[in-house]
């Protein structure tokens, strides 16, 4: 069960994403897994819990690219906190066409909450953790 409620936003495709394929370059879909993370984080009150001298990292990413997606389409990217371990945070994404609601992308991303000064994990604050159970409403 996802520790928090699920964060969306609706994009449509910008000529810019296209490779020469003549869909979206899949290097994009990270892209907007991070943009989208950093927004949710910020819109639930998250940089101003961890305070100034910690912030989060990327381990890992998996991604799975189940449909193309193309120039102008609109997509809908929602993504959620799975899960809170002591220095780790487990985020969901998922990507769906918004004319027929297909699944485009699922993607998931290890983040590792650590000291700024170091680079060390550290333990993720309890103030943090808050943030992730409080409800919030969609972007």
């Amino acid at each position: 069960m996802p520790v928090s409620s699920v964060y969306s936003k609706t994009i449509t495709i910008p000529s810019s994403a296209i490779d020469e394929n003549g869909h979206v370059n899949n290097v994009m879909y990270v892209q907007w897994m991070q943009d989208i993370a950093v927004e949710h984080y910020a819109a639930i009150g998250g940089i101003e819990a961890q305070g100034p001298d910690a912030t989060w990292v990327v381990r890992e990413h998996h991604v799975a690219y189940l449909l193309p997606a193309f120039e102008g389409e609109e997509i809908e990217i929602r993504t959620w906190v799975e899960n809170i371990r002591k220095v780790r945070s487990l985020r969901k994404y998922e990507f769906a066409r918004k004319s027929d609601g297909k699944m485009l992308v699922k993607g998931e991303t290890d983040w590792v909450f650590v000291d700024v000064n170091t680079g060390s994990p550290k333990a993720i604050p309890v103030e943090v953790e808050r943030i992730f159970e409080a409800p919030n409403s969609d972007g």
